[in-house]
């Protein structure tokens, strides 16, 4: 059995039996021809031939993205260091500048009413010590060569609050313009009874309105007006609405210009056409001064009583102030002390 198995030879070479690398073992481990090198030879690795490759499933197309929106050329654009960013449509620079334009406005509001305020107070401090002998008079503005001095004083800007002193200002204008036009119409007058004799007491009409209504009505509705904004004088503001309003309806009559009245306006210069063309011209002038007067004193009227009502004043308060400015006279008072003497002694002298 031996000899079948061996291949018959009993003895074999000596060299097969010293040869170490012809053992069985070590010829059941030596690598194949497929392999160059031992340094390449993996003895974990599987020899047989991997699996037929199968491609993955397809998955699922995703969703289109909606396409990228394109920058704006102001945010890719790089702002200089002076230039005002813009924080989104509420903040726009024109809004910016706006903004700024009315706090610039608003402070010199303020600074104005601050030196308004800095100078009242420093007139009531001369007034508190004594310093009323250095406000001199100032109107009428007369020279100093004339014997007649002023007799009131006047300073709009100092005296007069500054949301006021616009409306003071446009009164002290119409008294302006309506002697200008009483003057006008003398003049008028004068030359219309240069070619009609007939007409004097129109003239002589005209003199006196002049010489009577000039200063009348800056002491009787012009002065009373300034003080009642100077001071807030509901007294002062009753004065002056019923005194003005005679003059409104003055200024109207002067405006119509009935004749022999001595007032220049429309009627009379109608009626003077047919004398003569150039007296009728001057008086046509005059009666248009009159009616721009006229139109103005009635706005202003108006204009005034708007804003008395939105000073808080009353009637009450007139009454009090007048009480007030009555018992405070010193003359009043001696008229009052000496009635009330005479009285007592009349009531207890003996009969």
């Amino acid at each position: 059995m031996a000899q079948s198995r061996d291949g018959g030879n009993p003895f074999p070479d000596s060299d097969e039996l010293d040869n170490p690398f012809q053992d069985p073992a070590v010829i059941q481990h030596r690598p194949s021809q497929q392999y160059a090198t031992l340094d390449v030879y993996n003895p974990f690795e599987n020899r047989e031939p991997p699996p037929a490759y199968e491609p993955p499933a397809p998955a699922p197309a995703p969703a289109p993205l909606p396409p990228p929106a394109a920058p704006s050329v102001q945010s890719s654009r790089k702002l200089s260091p002076t230039e005002p960013k813009n924080y989104g449509p509420y903040s726009t620079q024109a809004s910016a500048v706006a903004a700024t334009a009315e706090l610039l406005r608003k402070q010199e509001e303020l600074n104005r009413k601050a030196e308004e305020l800095d100078r009242r107070e420093r007139e009531l401090q001369h007034v508190a010590l004594g310093g009323t002998h250095t406000r001199q008079n100032n109107w009428p503005p007369l020279p100093s060569f004339c014997p007649v001095q002023p007799c009131f004083f006047q300073d709009i800007s100092m005296e007069i609050p500054q949301e006021f002193q616009k409306t003071v200002s446009t009164m002290y204008y119409l008294w302006m313009c309506s002697t200008l036009a009483l003057l006008l119409n003398f003049l008028a007058c004068l030359a219309k009874f240069c070619v009609e004799t007939s007409s004097g007491s129109g003239f002589g009409l005209s003199m006196l309105w002049l010489l009577l209504f000039t200063p009348c009505s800056f002491v009787c509705w012009y002065r009373p007006m300034y003080k009642a904004f100077r001071s807030d004088s509901s007294f002062n503001f009753f004065v002056f609405f019923f005194i003005f309003f005679v003059q409104d309806v003055f200024f109207v009559l002067q405006a119509i210009g009935i004749p022999g009245w001595g007032f220049s306006g429309w009627v009379s210069a109608i009626v003077t056409v047919s004398t003569n063309t150039a007296v009728a011209v001057l008086m046509l002038l005059v009666a248009l001064l009159f009616t721009g007067v006229a139109v103005l004193g009635i706005v202003m009227l108006k204009r005034i009583h708007s804003l008395y009502r939105r000073t808080g004043a009353s009637f009450q308060k007139a009454q009090q102030e007048f009480a007030a400015g009555v018992f405070s006279n010193p003359a009043v008072r001696t008229a009052a002390a000496n009635a009330a003497a005479g009285a007592a002694e009349n009531a207890f002298r003996v009969p």
